[in-house]
């Protein structure tokens, strides 16, 4: 059974999918030529100089395009695939959205295909006698597109270079998570409580799947429609299974709330194939551990580049130190509770990004000496509610000696 889906959640999975921006540049270089072919017929510039003399001269040059964009294509793709691989099996499968949402891949991919088509489309509409006026305007953007294309795939070279690399992927984990962090991280200034009716119907999850985004706005609207409070039972980034709790229906006031419609309800709370950032709060703790844990498998051993994950969660960590464990909530003027969403506590983030790969630094000394500076950095930044959860750390936390032995 599939997920009812909103139009928020639609225009979100196109505008983050591989093919929106190719299919954005093709479509333009497709309109584009069309239009240029027109407008040739109304024009006379002085490009005689630069373009080919005839027909013939311009299918050959044309032909050339088209030829040399689809060897340039390919190789782009090749080297994505390639990048993509080793991403996922050095660092981890999670960061493979980094290299699928790249702008500058897509645009590069978009580049070579407009490039493509926009000859493809001249050539068809070059004349038949050699003695007919050639589409100059047309032309002349073809040889523009060519240079443009030349010049991002060098660009595209350098960034795929700088994109493979550890230190740049785990900044790019960390400038994602600050974002999400900013938005969607609870605030001092939040307001608390939660419904206090009793539970009168609980919906279903209609597919199976991580919960990647709710819609509070929407449950709010559905909340007063239907005379209710709605508590989400599912945390983003959270795992479910198709038929589980996930919103619980509370009655307000005297009056008997109506049924409430599961479908719009499926709506407002999104259920994916994969955690995403965004209000997923701790997906970049999740990746930074992973990328750390990975390194030091015993097929790689690289303390530094656990190092360097550690380094860059403990960033994350101290802006989440200063954050209480408070829930979204939506009320109404008079203080009445009508939506309910419970946030990742900042005990599960410590356990995301301390004790998972504390368990596999066992015998990485630097690394551990690292984790024990973290968690006392940390003390001097947390809300007084969070110092038991980095005690608790601190406690289970090893001694390494100079040796490396436990």
């Amino acid at each position: 059974m599939s997920q009812p889906r909103g139009m928020l959640s639609r225009l979100r999975g196109v505008w983050g999918s591989f093919w929106a921006v190719p299919a954005a540049f093709a479509t333009g270089a497709v309109l584009g030529a069309i239009l240029l072919t027109a407008l040739d017929l109304r024009l006379r510039l002085p490009l005689d100089g630069f373009l080919p003399s005839g027909p013939a001269g311009a299918r050959s040059l044309l032909s050339s395009v088209i030829t040399a964009m689809i060897s340039f294509t390919a190789l782009v793709f090749s080297i994505t695939v390639v990048a993509v691989q080793l991403a996922s099996s050095q660092y981890s499968p999670r960061v493979l959205r980094t290299f699928l949402r790249d702008r500058v891949t897509q645009a590069t991919l978009g580049t070579f295909v407009a490039t493509f088509l926009f000859a493809m489309v001249v050539l068809a509409a070059l004349p038949g006698r050699a003695e007919a006026r050639l589409p100059a305007l047309s032309l002349a953007v073809s040889m523009a597109l060519v240079l443009g294309s030349t010049g991002m795939f060098i660009y595209y070279l350098h960034h795929m270079t700088a994109l493979m690399r550890v230190s740049h992927m785990i900044a790019t984990i960390g400038v994602q998570s600050r974002r999400s962090i900013d938005r969607w991280a609870a605030r001092p200034t939040d307001p608390t409580g939660s419904p206090d009716g009793p539970i009168v119907d609980v919906l279903a999850a209609p597919a199976t799947g991580v919960v990647v985004a709710v819609d509070v706005n929407l449950l709010a609207r559905l909340a007063r429609r239907y005379g209710c409070a709605l508590t989400v039972e599912r945390i983003p980034g959270e795992f479910v299974v198709a038929g589980m709790p996930l919103v619980a229906v509370h009655a307000v006031g005297d009056a008997p709330p109506g049924p409430v419609d599961a479908t719009l309800a499926g709506q407002a709370v999104e259920v994916g194939v994969e955690r995403v950032p965004g209000q997923d709060v701790g997906f970049g703790l999740r990746q930074l551990a992973d990328i750390a844990e990975r390194a030091l498998s015993p097929g790689i051993n690289d303390a530094t580049t656990a190092v360097r994950a550690l380094q860059e969660a403990h960033d994350l960590l101290r802006r989440l130190a200063d954050r209480p464990d408070r829930p979204r909530i939506v009320q109404d003027d008079d203080g009445t509770v009508r939506v309910h969403v419970r946030r990742q506590s900042f005990a599960s983030h410590l356990a995301t990004s301390i004790t998972d790969v504390r368990r596999a630094a066992t015998d990485q000394p630097r690394v551990i000496e690292l984790i024990d500076s973290i968690l006392a950095d940390l003390t001097t930044a947390v809300r007084p509610e969070h110092r038991p959860d980095i005690q608790r750390c601190q406690a289970a936390s090893p001694v390494a000696d100079t040796t490396g032995h436990r």
